[in-house]
């Protein structure tokens, strides 16, 4: 599936929601499921910095593709780790730098998230975006 697909299939699961407190259970679902990052990836240089709760981003790159694993101490950011690594995952750098990230936007998460959450998810997503382009600066 591409970027773009994943993305629509994040936002129909969404669509089935009206109430914001079900998606929020819908997240904190998603994160339950996030593989556990092994200890040795917790580690100062994988923090990502803007994030009130810690996170951890680990990223290894085999085969032309970038490959992460995240991991967060607070459950609903835990959640949103794992709707971003579903888009991002196993994807060429091109694919993540072409991206055009609008999932969140349309499943309103934008305007449900608090500032300070909203600013972590983007540094997350922004550290992505600097890896793919490390890697392809890099090997390409």
């Amino acid at each position: 599936m591409t970027i773009d697909q994943i993305q629509q299939e994040i936002i129909d699961e969404f669509s089935i929601y009206d109430d914001w407190m079900d998606k929020y259970a819908y997240i904190i679902e998603q994160g339950n499921q996030l593989a556990p990052l092994d200890e040795k990836y917790k580690t100062p240089e994988n923090i990502i910095q803007g994030c009130q709760s810690r996170v951890w981003l680990q990223t290894d790159y085999r085969n032309g593709k970038l490959h992460f694993q995240a991991e967060s101490d607070a459950v609903i950011v835990k959640g949103l780790l794992a709707l971003v690594l579903r888009v991002f995952n196993n994807r060429t750098p091109d694919e993540i730098l072409d991206s055009d990230l609008r999932f969140m936007k349309e499943i309103g998460l934008t305007e449900h998230l608090s500032p300070t959450r909203s600013n972590g998810l983007l540094s997350v997503i922004k550290q992505i975006r600097f890896y793919a382009m490390a890697y392809k600066a890099k090997n390409g």
